[in-house]
């Protein structure tokens, strides 16, 4: 719904800067950045998602050693369950259990703050974009610069250059 309003307003803004009469003498220099491709390609993304994999790796690791400690333990109840005795067989329901909601909660934890981690890291590779978009723009005397539309012609599309802008700048630091 927000990338909908979002290409309607971008449509709506390029049909109203396009039908102003003061443009059409002139030759309106349009540019188009594509976000997604910064945000994978640009120096200071890719340094960011390292950043994030070095950062959260460990709790990776240890979520993934609980969850096989998990598979264990279901397998062995499923297992064995049935000769064990009935006490036995609860305690280790009852491991089962605790270990699965210890799990979940770390699991849950780590998403989350994971998610938060990406949007703080993604938001300063946002930034250094815009303020390279916007030297781009006034250097190159652009009148309207786009991001994240439905479709645009690729002669529009100054991505590449934002990208090197972000590579010169050492955007990464």
């Amino acid at each position: 719904m927000k990338y909908k309003m979002l290409n309607v307003g971008a449509a709506a803004v390029l049909s109203a800067f396009l039908a102003v009469p003061a443009f059409a003498n002139e030759a309106n220099k349009i540019g188009y950045v594509n976000t997604q491709r910064v945000f994978r390609d640009a120096p200071a993304a890719v340094k960011a998602q390292k950043k994030l994999d070095a950062e959260f790796s460990r709790r990776d690791q240890d979520l993934q050693v609980v969850a096989k400690k998990l598979q264990t333990l279901q397998e062995n109840l499923e297992k064995n369950g049935v000769t064990m005795s009935e006490s036995e067989r609860r305690n280790k329901e009852r491991e089962l259990n605790d270990l699965n909601r210890d799990f979940q909660r770390r699991q849950r934890e780590f998403r989350e703050d994971l998610n938060l981690r990406q949007n703080e890291e993604m938001a300063a590779v946002l930034e250094k974009a815009n303020k390279a978009i916007k030297q781009i723009a006034e250097n190159e005397k652009f009148d309207l610069i786009l991001q994240d539309v439905v479709w645009v012609s690729p002669k529009l599309d100054i991505t590449d250059k934002v990208i090197k802008a972000l590579s010169d700048d050492k955007a990464g630091k």
